[in-house]
């Protein structure tokens, strides 16, 4: 029997997924806000359903496998705010259903680890939004809910090298500042790996090996560019959109054991040494 994929808001991360599914005979179907994207989301194999606007309850009642990348907001889950009933309806019928939230639920910890046992304790508005989320998704009975805590995600078209060469890149000094990052594969194959072991009600962290302060991401991005190192400013003295400060609100490392004890991921990319030289040798290879 087929396996079918319901993909919910089928951005970054999901799109890195598709192709692991794909030759494995799986049916995608994911959605989108925007009608100007559906175009170029079929041309990836999937079906395409625009949501909020389609009736999307006939493709959950088929699907066995949920994927919920939309993010929250003041009103809350945008899915849930639309399908909660369908989800308490078709819970039964689902194998696993996944839901990607941010380790900003963990708050500041002053460069300290955290793991899947931390007391949440967000403190940003986007942080407090997600903490609600899980929560929301949490309470419908009998869900096969697995929660993803994704730290800050890079991958192909998503990376310091763009700025760095257009002399844009900042290295923003902030003492004892650190931030854990996942690359993007390394996301789809832990999807991949608990699709394949579900364990419902699990929460996973997906992150690096290296917590890292940013500033050194972008040295090493423009060592491998071969440009000049930007200079140092002071976190104080940087003139910062609200939105960019606030990232630098907390700081925390980030504990990844349990997708790696649990599910058997073995990172592709263990440090940002490791992504950058990768995603940089695809650029390379594109360009030829």
């Amino acid at each position: 029997m087929t396996s079918t994929l319901l993909s919910f808001g089928h951005g970054f991360s999901a799109q890195a997924l598709t192709p692991l599914l794909l030759p494995e005979g799986w049916r995608v179907i994911g959605t989108t806000r925007s009608a100007d994207k559906m175009a170029g989301l079929r041309e990836t194999g999937i079906e395409v359903l625009r949501f909020p606007g389609d009736d999307l309850r006939p493709a959950l009642e088929m699907a066995s496998h949920v994927l919920i990348s939309a993010g929250p907001d003041a009103g809350g889950d945008p899915v849930l705010a639309l399908m909660r009933q369908a989800f308490v309806d078709c819970a039964p019928n689902l194998k696993w259903v996944g839901y990607l939230s941010t380790t900003g639920v963990y708050g500041d910890h002053d460069g300290g680890w955290v793991d899947e046992t931390t007391p949440l304790a967000p403190s940003t508005r986007r942080g407090r939004w997600r903490q609600e989320a899980e929560a929301a998704w949490q309470s419908i009975p009998g869900l096969p809910l697995h929660i993803f805590r994704l730290a800050g995600i890079y991958g192909p078209g998503r990376g310091p090298f763009a700025k760095v060469r257009k002399g844009t890149a900042r290295r923003i000094i902030k003492p004892g500042q650190v931030f854990s990052r996942i690359h993007v594969d390394d996301i789809a194959q832990v999807l991949r790996a608990s699709i394949a072991q579900p364990n419902p009600g699990a929460i996973y962290n997906l992150c690096d090996d290296d917590p890292a302060p940013p500033q050194d991401v972008i040295a090493y991005a423009a060592e491998l560019l071969g440009v000049p190192v930007p200079p140092p400013i002071d976190f104080d003295k940087a003139e910062m959109t609200p939105m960019a400060r606030s990232f630098y609100a907390e700081s925390k490392r980030v504990r990844n054991d349990r997708i790696k004890d649990e599910l058997g991921v073995e990172l592709k990319y263990p440090d940002y040494r490791h992504g950058l030289r990768a995603l940089l040798a695809l650029e390379k290879a594109r360009t030829k």
